[in-house]
C-alpha cells in the first residue's frame, strides 16, 4: 500500500514539480502524505505554508508546533511540508519518521528530490501566504519569526 502511494505522489509531483511557485502562481489541488502515511490534500483553504528543507529549520518549526495546540495549523488554515528528499530512506524510517509521529501536529513529506515547486534559502523556512489558493507573498524566516506568522 505504501509503495502504490508513493509512486503515485511520486508521480504526480514530477508531473507538477517541473518549476517552482512564485506569486500569483494558483497552487491547485495536491497531495502529500504526512508521518503517518496518511495522504492530505492542500487547496484552496489552505492560508500559509512553511515548507522546511533543512533538519535544523525543521526542528524549529516543530519545536514551535509543539508549543502550540493540537488542532493549531487546522485553526490558521496552514500546513507544515518538510522535505526530506534528501535523507536516506533508511534514516526516514528507522529515526525521523519514527520522531515525527510523536509529533501532535501534522508534518506532510516530500519524498522526491525531483519535486521542485518549492522555494528555498539555506538555514531558512519558507513562508508562502494564500488567498484562496493563489500565493499572494513568499518570505524566508527564521526561527525568531516563527510567532510572528501566525499574528
Amino acid at each position: 500500500m505504501f509503495k502504490k502511494t508513493f509512486l503515485i505522489v511520486c508521480f504526480i509531483t514530477s508531473v507538477f514539480g517541473s518549476s517552482s511557485f512564485s506569486v500569483g502562481d494558483k497552487i491547485g489541488n495536491f497531495s502529500l502524505l504526512n508521518q503517518f502515511d496518511e495522504k492530505q490534500t492542500i487547496d484552496g483553504s489552505v492560508k500559509t505554508m512553511l515548507v522546511s528543507f533543512e533538519k535544523g529549520t525543521g526542528a524549529d518549526v516543530n519545536e514551535f508546533l509543539s508549543k502550540q495546540s493540537t488542532d493549531f495549523l487546522k485553526q490558521h488554515h496552514a500546513v507544515f511540508i518538510a522535505n526530506i528528499s534528501g535523507m536516506p530512506m533508511v534514516i526516514t524510517k528507522m529515526f525521523a519518521l519514527p520522531k515525527m509521529r510523536g509529533y501532535k501536529h501534522p508534518v506532510l513529506l516530500i519524498y522526491d528530490e525531483n519535486d521542485t515547486r518549492f522555494k528555498s534559502q539555506e538555514e531558512k523556512t519558507t513562508l508562502y501566504r494564500l488567498e484562496e489558493g493563489v500565493i499572494k507573498s513568499i518570505e524566508y524566516i527564521t526561527h525568531e519569526n516563527l510567532g510572528e506568522v501566525f499574528q
